[in-house]
């Protein structure tokens, strides 16, 4: 029968999760957001409302996990009053206490995540490193690996880009992976993966060491607003010097407009009027901005690669060994196991969780 020190244990845990979870602030936020939403226009900028409304969703289905461990506590309680009086209760006891386990460590799991993209969708690229046609064939099965493992957790998998190799295999594959905590779930593989194997394309059947590299990226949201302050752009106009027709040149028609915080320089004298230059000049120093936030992307993203190792040996994650014995062992968090098979049809959460749980206690 569990004992009242499991109960204290799995209470504790609850109002612990209360805490790692940010429950209260969570629940303020969702209430803003709530508001926001129901706010008339809302959809009118459909990017910001699609934004808004996911990280709605995000938040309502963590206070939601944890209102139902919540409820799975009062269940536990329940039953091992119950099974106090008549013994056939304990066995309900123990299966909901052993569900209640079940759902705190994935709420656990879940409080890893907090940073900027992890509860968002990811980008998945396998390519084949050194090995050829076996590096090829290695491609392939990483790239069904990982197909099947976000088709066991629910995510919804977008085909970006596959390149069918020469004779056999992929020489790369990439995907998109939709889904909550894709992101965060997915950066454990960003690496190099080796495979050891008898080669079937090996017509003496030697043992073959084959390598592939995985490349995970968040996708960035599409909303992204232009920050332009009037008040940071000094205004100048001056006498058009180029051609235009015959009022060109008579009147200060032409407008330069200076970005003060960057620097940027724009200058239109295309139009006849100054009004029509001063909104074509505001429309390229927009798009000027954009465009240097799209390097500021490209910079975070770049950023979020991480050390970039060579597809060869000694720069592993993860070994792939079905030949002369079979195991799965990750060089990071040595987490491992011998069922090779299960792991490469998708069973993948053993090594996930694994590499972010030896992440945070780092």
């Amino acid at each position: 029968m569990s004992d009242t020190k499991e109960l204290e244990q799995a209470a504790a845990r609850v109002k612990d999760a209360y805490g790692f979870l940010h429950i209260q602030e969570k629940q303020a936020e969702l209430e803003t957001l709530n508001e926001e939403i129901a706010a008339p226009g809302f959809w009118d900028e459909a990017n910001h409302a699609q934004s808004v409304s996911k990280q709605a969703s995000n938040l309502r289905e963590t206070i939601k996990e944890y209102e139902a461990a919540k409820t799975l506590l009062e269940d536990v309680y329940a039953a091992h009053e119950l099974a106090e009086e008549d013994a056939s209760f304990v066995e309900e006891t123990e299966r909901a206490l052993e569900k209640l386990s079940q759902v705190l460590d994935d709420l656990e799991v879940t409080s890893w995540f907090s940073g900027r993209f992890d509860l968002g969708d990811a980008i998945l690229t396998v390519n084949p490193g050194s090995g050829g046609l076996e590096a090829q064939d290695w491609t392939d099965m990483l790239y069904r690996m990982y197909t099947r493992y976000a088709e066991h957790k629910g995510w919804k998998i977008k085909v970006l880009d596959v390149v069918p190799g020469e004779g056999i295999g992929l020489d790369k594959a990439t995907i998109q992976i939709e889904g909550r905590n894709a992101y965060g779930m997915l950066r454990s593989e960003q690496g190099v993966h080796r495979l050891v194997r008898i080669s079937p394309t090996d017509d003496k059947k030697r043992r073959h060491t084959t390598f592939a590299g995985v490349e995970v990226l968040p996708v960035l949201p599409d909303d992204i607003e232009v920050d332009l302050n009037p008040a940071d752009v000094r205004v100048d106009v001056f006498r058009a010097s180029g051609p235009g027709g015959q009022c060109v040149n008579t009147t200060d028609s032409a407008v330069r407009l200076t970005h003060v915080p960057t620097g940027i320089v724009v200058t239109c004298q295309n139009e006849k009027s100054q009004l029509q230059n001063k909104e074509a000049a505001f429309r390229v120093l927009k798009a000027k901005l954009y465009e240097l936030e799209e390097e500021k992307r490209q910079k975070e993203i770049d950023e979020l690669r991480g050390q970039r190792m060579d597809n060869s040996f000694g720069s592993q994650i993860r070994n792939y060994v079905l030949y002369p014995y079979q195991l799965v062992k990750d060089v990071r968090s040595g987490v491992e196991t011998g069922n090779v098979d299960a792991v490469l049809d998708g069973d993948l959460d053993e090594f996930v969780i694994g590499y972010h749980k030896w992440r945070v206690s780092q």
